[in-house]
This record gives structure tokens, sequence and C-alpha cells, in this order.
């Protein structure tokens, strides 16, 4: 499987998250979230974290400190069932667009 850069995916190796950085041609590059220490993992040995080992780990975008973030996330929580997947992806995008993309660039 292919991994786009900047997904957060488990080291099955070791059990650990990490945010994909990079690939070779069997290899793909990780970090540990949010920067830091960097390593090489056969693909055969990733697989993409789950919402709940993302949370674990303290990567919730509403969390990080943005304030426009934070807003869209009280919105998100705020909206009704036929509102909830236009505010969802209203979050999401501004996290992508914003912050995801931000640190790939980097």
């Amino acid at each position: 499987m292919t991994y786009r850069n900047g997904a957060y995916v488990m080291d099955t190796r070791e059990d650990r998250i990490a945010q994909a950085i990079g690939r070779t041609d069997t290899m793909v590059q990780v970090r540990t979230p949010g920067g830091g220490l960097q390593w090489e993992v056969p693909a055969s040995a990733l697989r993409l974290a789950t919402r709940e080992e993302r949370e674990a780990a303290g990567l919730r975008p509403y969390l990080s400190g943005c304030a426009e973030c934070v807003e869209l996330e009280a919105a998100r929580q705020k909206a009704g069932p036929g509102e909830r997947p236009r505010a969802t992806a209203a979050a999401r995008t501004r996290w992508i667009v914003e912050h995801s993309a931000a640190e790939a660039r980097r």
C-alpha cells in the first residue's frame, strides 16, 4: 500500500505511531509526529493509524492551538445531522490545508 505524505501510520514492528514523510521503491520514510526521530519502514510493516490511536497520541486537530480550527470543531460538534457532513469537511479541510500540508512543505 502507498501512504501519502502526512498520513499517520502504525509501524507494526514496534507498535508505534509515525507520520509518513517520503518513500523509496520498497521503504516508507516516517518520523515521530510533530518532527524529530526519522526512520525507514518496509511498506508491508505499516498500516494506517486508527482514529483512536491518533487521539491517544494527542493528534487532535482541534487541540492544535489554532483558533480557527477550534472554532470549526466547535461548529462541527454543534451541527445537526443535515449540517454535520459539511461542518466536518470544513474542519478537516482547514486542518489539512493549513497544518498538515504546511508541515509537509517544510
